[in-house]
């Protein structure tokens, strides 16, 4: 090999040489932040497990659990009618104010009568004058003076008469409206001297105690349901109340489009809380009643592969020698709910301290601290706060 050739190589292999130190610098450098990164990544895994997460918790108890229907209902009066006149006219008198409570027959407002007085006044003479001829008539009929047929005659024009009154009153009656029945006004609809129209509503009447709620509950609860069963019912208006009442009547037919059955509950309403068109949730009590461990749902973690709860354990004492909590993932298995409560069935037992906020940020064996001032809620009647 020449001379030149050999240099040739060298002059090659030294840019090669740099290159191959590089790369291997390059790859170093990766590899040591790599390593760094998992270093540093570690202690701070480290320290999180090692930092306590805070949770709030319950304590499992025993509750009565009252097996009960639930439906949405609406209430209406036990009785209640829109007032109307049956004649058209000019109101003449307004007997009543808005709000008022009425006894049944009170006079609420009068029509004008026009002419109609004077033409009762002249058939109500009519009338008298016709009584009259039939009975100086009928003293001539005694002297055998007149015939049979003028008595017959007399005696069919006062008939005659007295019915025309009467028609005539009936028409003055129309223009006259009163309560049908003992109840409580709504907004009065009209005013003096406004013209109406037969049929113009001019107040609402509701008998408002008692007071009825409709509710609809599927066909298989019939079984469970009997007239006079206790019911309770919840308004919004009334956060925390339960009104009791008992089952009226029950349909005596199953609606074929949803086979829900429609029943009918009555409520004492003395102080008149509850109006007609309210929205109510209703519950009706059926069977014995059972006692349960209950957990507000908001601790029930729910997953397609079951169910489960965190338990506060005690997990020994730290490096300090304090003692420290730790939770433990539990399968459970659930009975029925009402309200925010759920009963469990398997997994938990009385006196258990379950975890209610936080889960997400938990799993076995993490350190935690107990803070119960903000708890999820856990009522059998939840009611949605007031805006």
């Amino acid at each position: 090999m020449s001379t030149d050739t050999r240099a040739h190589g060298r002059a090659l292999l030294k840019p090669f040489l740099i290159v191959v130190v590089l790369m291997g610098l390059l790859l170093g450098a990766i590899f040591g932040f790599q390593a760094f990164k998992g270093k540093m990544i570690g202690k701070f895994m480290a320290k999180s497990a090692a930092t306590p997460q805070t949770v709030a918790t319950v304590i499992v108890k025993p509750l009565d659990w009252q097996t009960q229907l639930q439906a949405s209902g609406t209430l209406r009066a036990v009785r209640g009618a829109d007032l109307s006149a049956q004649a058209s006219g000019v109101v003449d008198e307004i007997k009543f104010d808005s709000g008022n409570s009425v006894a049944a027959g009170t006079v609420l407002l009068r029509l004008r009568l026009n002419d109609d007085g004077a033409k009762l006044q002249q058939l109500q003479a009519a009338s008298e004058l016709a009584a009259q001829t039939l009975k100086r008539d009928q003293e001539q009929f005694d002297a055998q003076a007149v015939s049979q047929a003028t008595i017959d005659t007399d005696t069919s024009s006062l008939k005659s008469a007295r019915a025309q009154v009467v028609a005539q009153q009936a028409l003055i009656d129309e223009k006259v409206v009163r309560a049908p029945f003992a109840g409580k006004l709504g907004i009065r609809q009209v005013d003096l001297g406004q013209y109406l129209s037969a049929g113009t509503t001019i107040v609402t009447l509701q008998a408002l105690d008692p007071i009825l709620i409709d509710f609809y509950l599927p066909q298989q609860a019939l079984s469970s349901i009997k007239l006079g069963q206790k019911v309770n019912a919840a308004v919004d208006t009334y956060p925390g109340v339960a009104f009791e009442g008992v089952i009226e009547s029950i349909n005596s037919k199953v609606d074929t489009t949803s086979r829900n059955v429609q029943v009918r509950a009555s409520f004492h309403n003395v102080d008149h809380r509850l109006v007609p068109g309210m929205y109510a949730n209703v519950s009706v009590n059926f069977g014995a009643s059972e006692s349960h461990q209950t957990l507000p749902s908001a601790a029930i973690t729910y997953s397609p592969y079951g169910d489960t709860v965190y338990v506060v354990e005690h997990g020994g004492n730290d490096a300090d020698g304090k003692p420290t909590l730790i939770t433990n993932q539990r399968f459970v298995k659930l009975g029925p709910t009402r309200g925010d409560q759920v009963a469990v069935l398997t997994g938990v037992k009385e006196g258990d301290e379950i975890v209610v906020g936080g889960q997400i940020k938990l799993r076995n064996g993490t350190r935690v601290v107990v803070d119960n001032s903000v708890k999820p809620t856990d009522t059998a009647t939840p009611n949605p706060p007031n805006e």
